[in-house]
């Protein structure tokens, strides 16, 4: 983890946020930090550059944001991962556990070619329920998922340990305790 407490400064806290007792960390101001952006795309980006990245995947919806800018970065394809009925093409769908129930995940069939090398992003990872779903979703279709990347982990709620117990590295760029 690279840790940036310049880069932790610039996530806004909103306590209580869906329902009592959450600390819901919002990147949209990191996001609105024009300098901030730029750094966190940099550091997601860094171990990855010079490699061969077929794809960046985004999870729906600020995966799009920063899997587009580390996709540009990386000179690589983009592929939505977008919630059932969104997209207008023949999908793969997986259901993936929410805190409480379940809902679904679709991508197109024809995304990823077969054994195209791909990273999976997303804003932030707590529970690990819709990014185990997007990795198996990815697999699903041929993808080898090389990476899951993240700017914030919530290792508290053990999503990252899932991912890494699935054989995907996981990184992030900084944590927060609790919820």
């Amino acid at each position: 983890m690279a840790e940036d407490e310049d880069l932790k400064a610039t996530v806004r806290t909103i306590p209580d946020y869906p329902k009592p007792g959450i600390m819901f960390r919002d990147i949209t101001t990191l996001l609105g930090d024009a300098r901030a952006f730029r750094r966190a795309v940099d550091l997601l980006v860094q171990p990855y550059a010079g490699g061969k990245i077929d794809q960046v995947a985004g999870i729906e919806a600020r995966g799009f944001i920063l899997g587009g800018a580390v996709a540009h970065q990386l000179s690589a394809g983009f592929v939505p991962i977008r919630k059932k009925g969104k997209l207008p093409h023949q999908t793969v769908r997986m259901a993936y556990a929410l805190e409480y129930g379940t809902d679904e995940m679709e991508i197109h069939v024809d995304a990823i070619r077969p054994g195209e090398k791909v990273i999976l992003i997303d804003d932030l990872i707590a529970t690990g329920g819709t990014a185990e779903g997007a990795v198996k979703l990815l697999r699903q279709i041929g993808a080898e998922v090389v990476a899951a990347c993240f700017i914030i982990d919530l290792p508290d709620l053990g999503g990252a340990d899932k991912l890494r117990a699935m054989g995907v590295p996981v990184r992030t760029l900084m944590a927060f305790g609790g919820h």
